[in-house]
């Protein structure tokens, strides 16, 4: 990872939308949108994509004058982190939605898979372009992973949900070249419903997620979760993942999990000794921001199991239901924290 230092800080996805731009209370009122949701938007369709781009470079501003190293775009153009890419493609009821359990047990609109899943065409790309031209070093562009969007459609055409997952690998697939070819450094595919049903991820996920990342030549991450912290807030989140050893073996490059909330034992890293892991040092459950000091803590342990050059610094999850003010605030903690660290390291 040339040009960055050791321990680079980076954030997993979303960063606060606006007010101005989308309806936060009505956003956070509902579990996550499966299928699309421009009710949400404060804008008019003719000058919501210029509304979109003026909040894309607000997140690029505040992450770089936090001091991030790998920014993103903060997924300011979507209503939820899966839904944009999930129903661009060909194959879609758009005007028919199914129903799906979502991982907190309740039903969800979803997807409805009515024909083979396609892709048209780049959906990203764009995006993507925008981010790397208005940046000043490296950025990671993210997209949702087949499995996850298996979990998260109702299936009315494949024989199967392997099947369809190896489609929507293909679909990815297609996608992610795009995306290293509109310069973008690292590509993130997001999978939280790996560790939510693990069992069934066992039969066919690394699968799909490797034809997803076949052929792919720039660099790849894999995000897997206990689910957002609002999403899911006052339960109690697993201490250990019932999925994530298995993808030492997977084609991603880096692997980024879920550690400060669930007080995660940082042993689970000895089981991806090969892989770069990017690793969850800001608690999303509580507002209160994080001292520099017990953000090097975090990392200090992480790096009890796993050699320096393996760790990207990152918050849990995605920032997008904090306030600005917090969600900056903690990512200037962070990469205060890890320039502590970096220092005891002689870096």
């Amino acid at each position: 990872m040339a040009g960055l230092p050791l321990l680079p800080t980076t954030i997993v996805g979303s960063y606060p939308q606006p007010d101005w731009l989308i309806d936060r209370e009505g956003l956070k009122s509902r579990l996550p949108p499966r299928v699309r949701a421009r009710e949400l938007w404060r804008i008019p369709e003719p000058w919501l994509a210029d509304a979109q781009e003026a909040a894309t470079l607000m997140a690029i501003s505040d992450q770089e004058l936090a001091g991030i190293d790998i920014v993103g775009d903060g997924e300011m153009r979507r209503e939820s982190y899966s839904n944009r890419l999930a129903n661009a493609l060909e194959g879609i009821d758009i005007d028919i939605p199914g129903v799906a359990m979502d991982r907190t047990g309740a039903p969800n609109p979803v997807p409805r898979v009515a024909g083979p899943i396609r892709r048209r065409g780049p959906i990203e790309a764009q995006d993507a372009a925008f981010l790397k031209q208005r940046s000043k070093g490296w950025v990671k562009i993210t997209l949702p992973g087949p499995f996850t969007m298996t979990q998260q459609a109702q299936n009315d055409h494949y024989a199967d949900d392997e099947a369809l997952a190896m489609d929507y690998a293909v679909a990815v697939n297609e996608e992610i070249k795009d995306l290293f070819a509109a310069g973008v450094d690292i590509v993130q595919l997001d999978e939280p419903y790996l560790q939510a049903r693990a069992e069934k991820a066992r039969h066919y996920a690394v699968k799909a997620i490797d034809r997803a990342l076949e052929g792919v030549t720039g660099l790849t991450a894999l995000h897997i979760c206990f689910g957002y912290a609002h999403v899911h807030h006052g339960a109690a989140k697993p201490s250990d993942y019932d999925f994530l050893t298995e993808l030492e073996n997977s084609r991603a490059d880096i692997i980024s999990i879920e550690a400060a909330q669930p007080r995660l034992d940082p042993a689970v890293l000895k089981g991806l000794p090969n892989k770069r892991i990017m690793y969850g040092v800001i608690d999303l459950n509580d507002p209160t921001v994080e001292t520099p000091e017990l953000v090097a803590d975090r990392i200090r342990e992480a790096l009890q199991y796993a050699r320096p050059e393996q760790i990207i610094v990152a918050p849990d999850c995605g920032m997008k239901y904090h306030s600005r003010e917090v969600a900056f605030a903690k990512l200037k903690a962070m990469a205060d924290g890890a320039a502590i660290v970096r220092k005891e390291l002689g870096a």
